[in-house]
């Protein structure tokens, strides 16, 4: 087994974990802290729950009950982390199957093409995550800085940072399980040597060299100098 497979299954389901995480993470967005110094309470948005906590430690979640009352980016966010966490698990499971180690898969050739796949839906899953997190933050970003926008406002959470995380992760090792292939075709013909030739010609040599020999030392005997005098 390669190191770069190694390293790009790492990276992979590295990615898959973190993006996991984030998309269950109801740290999305924070209410910054200066608007929260007096009154001292915290609250946190993700894509599921909205959750607010004080300081004397109290901790209170409310899930969103309809999907048609969410705003349109938060779906949006939400089909996009739904479809890297669903990629990430796809792209592991053909990872798994284009390894050399696994004795599942097939031939080499046939092992390069679904760990070329794997990397291709790692690559997708990465890109959609960042997608969803970049959507998202872009309206934490643009709300924040609106001088216009007189609601609460938000900074950005702790699941974004994680989610890009995972993103890049998975894009990495999508682009290593990529370029594997190569290593892969390359590895079977440089592990076989053809020794059939010289193997004959040398005990051909072994078993008739002390014949040869003696066969060529007699007619030296029978044309000498004076048989021609």
């Amino acid at each position: 087994m390669s190191r770069a497979q190694i390293s790009a299954l790492v990276c992979g389901v590295g990615g898959f974990g973190a993006l996991v995480a984030a998309t269950t993470s109801n740290e999305w967005k924070v209410t910054t802290r200066a608007s929260s110094v007096i009154t001292a309470t915290w609250v946190y948005q993700g894509l599921w729950m909205n959750c607010a906590g004080n300081a004397l430690g109290s901790f209170h979640c409310r899930p969103h009950f309809t999907i048609f009352k969410v705003e349109g980016y938060i779906q949006a966010c939400r089909g996009l982390m739904i479809a890297a966490v669903s990629l990430g698990f796809f792209g592991s499971i053909f990872a798994l199957f284009g390894m050399k180690c696994t004795k599942v898969g097939g031939s080499d050739k046939t092992k390069a093409k679904i760990a070329c796949l794997a990397g291709i839906v790692f690559i997708l899953s990465g890109l959609c995550s960042m997608t969803g997190c970049s959507l998202y933050a872009n309206k934490i970003t643009t709300e924040f800085f609106d001088p216009l926008f007189m609601e609460q406002k938000y900074e950005l959470g702790a699941a974004l940072f994680i989610g890009w995380a995972g993103a890049s992760l998975c894009i990495i090792g999508g682009v290593i399980f990529c370029f594997s292939i190569s290593d892969n075709n390359k590895t079977p013909r440089m592990g076989y040597t053809y020794n059939g030739p010289t193997s004959v010609m040398s005990s051909r040599t072994k078993y008739h060299g002390g014949e040869g020999d003696f066969k060529t030392a007699s007619p030296s005997k029978q044309f000498d100098k004076n048989a021609y005098v």
